[in-house]
């Protein structure tokens, strides 16, 4: 929470599992309440280990609705839950969310 804000953290999720775990464990908890994970119809097991990271909110698309559509259901949950700020993170580990990281 930053200054009684509700701080949502989104993860569009495609065959993320490789990199996923990484990320995840780099997201600054002392100031995010939640983490959503949107997966888009992966053919690994991004959703299984979403599920055993214990993050917030899991979803599954039931087809692949591209990168749009998985936006899409990310930004309605988050504001379904009410979040302030909502921070789009790309799971596949692009660039780090460790904001010690130089």
């Amino acid at each position: 929470m930053i200054n009684n804000k509700t701080v949502t953290v989104v993860l569009p999720a495609y065959n993320a599992a490789k990199t996923l775990e990484t990320t995840y464990n780099e997201i600054p908890f002392e100031i995010v309440d939640n983490v959503i994970l949107v997966d888009d119809c992966s053919k690994d097991n991004t959703y299984d280990l979403a599920n055993t990271l214990k993050i917030n909110y899991v979803i599954k698309h039931d087809y692949n609705k591209g990168y749009g559509g998985n936006q899409k259901t990310c930004y309605d949950k988050a504001l379904e839950i009410n979040s302030d700020i909502i921070i789009m993170l790309h799971p596949d580990y692009q660039y780090t969310p460790n904001p010690d990281y130089s």
